[in-house]
């Protein structure tokens, strides 16, 4: 497939060659609406425009018959049409396009001539072979070139042959064509079943003067072609010092069927460099169904630590509950880097068995172990409370920490009260910061974050004012119609602290629901800095978020009214511009008879009027107002 691909682009590169119109042209031409073949075949012989002739014969590569090849055949040697005339007789079956095509080739020359060839490549016409076999000795390397590629993809002994006489071709470009046809062929002979004749010109390619790029391609053709007689072969690639050709090795790795590769493979890993064995681990973990657990982890239990973690890579992949254990003693281990592979292989095993097996160590385990499994829990989201909770009693800090984070990715909406009980009033103080942190996290991750809220908000009423500060931060990140009120509430409290991370936190919000919040504290509130971070947030709202240019003006009105500092209302008239209509030019003219901001207003509606021009009303606001509209 990979080859035919490269085949048909190097058709589609000569067809755009000689193409002056592109593939999604005529889309609204009525000739794209035709259907019927006479219809279209009454287009190309008339004297329509080049572009409805092109959707003409684009039209008849779905409807059209043999009956419409001659006609599309007379195009061939039109430099604007021909490629469009291709793709009809590439799409349309019966022998009556392989012909029109092959009598083309009598005639043409350079690029329509290339294309021509491409086309019989792409029909597979084994009556092409002989008039291609002659086209192989042209001069034009980009014919002889084509020629090459249409043997490949027709195939068969006769193209073999004449393909195997040319691979050594003097034109570097000729011969990398020949290789990608004999490629080709050699495909085609392994679908057929007859691998000796692919072998053969794998082979006869991979021996030639070429490209990089051919010898490999025919490596892995040759490597696949023999089976499991491939394997020294495929092994000579793996130790090879050339890069591409290691590549092809790894990949061939991977789609050689068999069992008898993988003891190869594994045999290779005891004598590769530690870089290499940790790829080819790589490629086995990607071999389905040919691979046994017991061995990988085998490979993961010692060795070089880069193929180890290599191996705990491919655990990760295609583990299961039975690599629960080995991975738990990896983890353990004095090795700083084999601690993460671990984890995030216990993690990643996507046999939901493997939660069991984790849940059944727990009960039993101390020290390091205990604290572990409680990491595996929070990271595989098992949901094991009762077993976390329990947890929290340890005398180990370590182990706290651990079942407080997994508490916090793990707790069902129905227990957050615990994360919030452990956040107002731990069972340890040093927990605090571990507690909350957990509990943001919890009341984040949940469905109803409206619940979540409640919850929380609960909690704040009776907690000393440095814990009521920590609950609003968590509401702050849980957003929503009840964290706002709380969070509303706490702005008009007596206590600063609280108004200070209320107003901040209402500075930052992030949907427009919070801007009666911070207006009503703004009007409400006492003349201090608290109130004027409030204003400040609600201008914001005003001037970032998107809204109805009715609702902007309202709020830029109320803001106004509202604002005490003349560098709030200057920050107000600076909406103005941002946002042109009707409404804001009237609200910039009426501010302008506001003395401080009148320079700032007028500026502001002349703006406006500029980019309004074209509206009668705009105009005549202006004029009623006497400000002048800017050139």
């Amino acid at each position: 497939m990979r080859y035919f691909l490269s085949s048909l682009l190097f058709t589609l590169c000569a067809t755009f060659f000689v193409c002056p119109y592109s593939i999604g042209f005529g889309q609204d031409s009525p000739v794209a609406k035709i259907s019927a073949e006479a219809e279209l075949v009454a287009i190309l012989k008339g004297d329509a425009p080049g572009a409805d002739k092109a959707i003409a014969c684009k039209r008849l590569a779905v409807y059209g018959s043999p009956a419409a090849a001659s006609e599309l055949g007379k195009l061939l040697a039109d430099e604007k049409l021909a490629s469009w005339a291709r793709i009809a007789l590439e799409a349309i079956p019966g022998k009556e396009s392989d012909e029109v095509l092959r009598s083309a080739t009598g005639s043409l020359k350079g690029r329509l001539l290339v294309g021509v060839i491409n086309s019989l490549g792409v029909r597979r016409d084994k009556e092409a072979v002989t008039m291609l076999t002659g086209q192989l000795k042209s001069s034009d390397v980009d014919v002889a070139s084509a020629a090459a590629i249409a043997l490949g993809s027709i195939g068969g002994e006769t193209a073999a042959a004449e393909l195997t006489k040319a691979i050594d071709n003097p034109s570097v470009m000729v011969r990398s064509a020949v290789a990608e046809g004999s490629v080709l062929c050699a495909e085609q002979s392994m679908t057929q079943g007859n691998s000796k004749a692919a072998i053969e010109l794998y082979d006869l390619v991979r021996k030639a003067d070429l490209p990089k790029q051919r010898i490999v391609e025919a490596t892995r053709g040759a490597i696949l072609a023999r089976g499991d007689d491939g394997i020294p072969l495929l092994l000579e690639q793996l130790r090879s010092s050339d890069k591409p050709l290691f590549d092809v090795g790894l990949w061939t790795a991977r789609e050689l069927p068999g069992k008898k590769v993988v003891t190869a493979l594994l045999d290779e890993l005891k004598q590769a460099a530690p870089e290499k064995s940790a790829l080819i681990v790589q490629a086995l973990a990607d071999r389905k169904g040919t691979l046994d657990l017991p061995t990988i982890i085998q490979v993961a239990s010692s060795g070089p630590r880069v193929v180890r973690i290599a191996a705990m890579s491919a655990i990760s992949r295609v583990g299961d509950a039975s690599c629960v254990e080995p991975l738990l003693k990896f983890a353990l281990e004095k090795d700083a880097d084999l601690l993460l592979p671990a984890k995030e292989a216990l993690k990643e095993i996507q046999d939901d068995s493997a939660n069991s097996e984790i849940l059944k160590r727990l009960p039993n385990a101390a020290g390091d172990l205990q604290q572990l499994l409680i990491e595996v829990i929070g990271l595989r989201r098992i949901e094991a409370t009762d077993a976390l909770v329990k947890a929290l009693d340890s005398t180990s800090a370590p182990i706290r920490k651990a079942a407080l984070e997994s508490l916090g990715s793990t707790v069902l909406q129905k227990d957050l009260s615990i994360l919030v009980k452990q956040a107002v009033s731990p069972k340890n103080t040093d927990d605090v910061a571990e507690a909350r942190k957990a509990l943001k996290t919890a009341a984040v991750r949940m469905k109803d974050r409206e619940a979540s809220a409640s919850v929380v908000a609960d909690a704040i009423k009776d907690a000393p004012v440095e814990t009521k500060v920590a609950l609003l931060e968590v509401l702050g990140s849980v957003t929503g119609s009840k964290a706002l009120e709380a969070i509303g509430a706490a702005g008009k409290d007596s206590d600063p602290q609280l108004k200070d991370i209320a107003t901040r936190i209402l500075g930052d919000w992030l949907t427009i629901d919070a801007a009666p919040v911070l207006l009503d504290l703004a009007t409400n509130g006492p003349a201090d800095k608290y109130q004027v971070r409030a204003m400040r947030g609600y201008i914001r709202i005003a001037r970032q978020f998107v809204m109805s240019d009715k609702d902007r003006v309202a709020m830029c009105t109320k803001a106004l009214e509202v604002a005490k500092q003349p560098a709030e209302r200057k920050l107000v008239t600076e909406i103005f511009a941002r946002y042109p209509s009707i409404g804001m030019l009237k609200l910039a003219i009426d501010t302008t008879k506001d003395a401080e901001l009148k320079d700032e207003a007028t500026k502001a509606a002349q703006a406006i009027a500029a980019k309004l021009s074209d509206k009668k009303e705009a105009r005549e606001l202006m004029s009623k107002a006497g400000i002048t509209i800017p050139n």
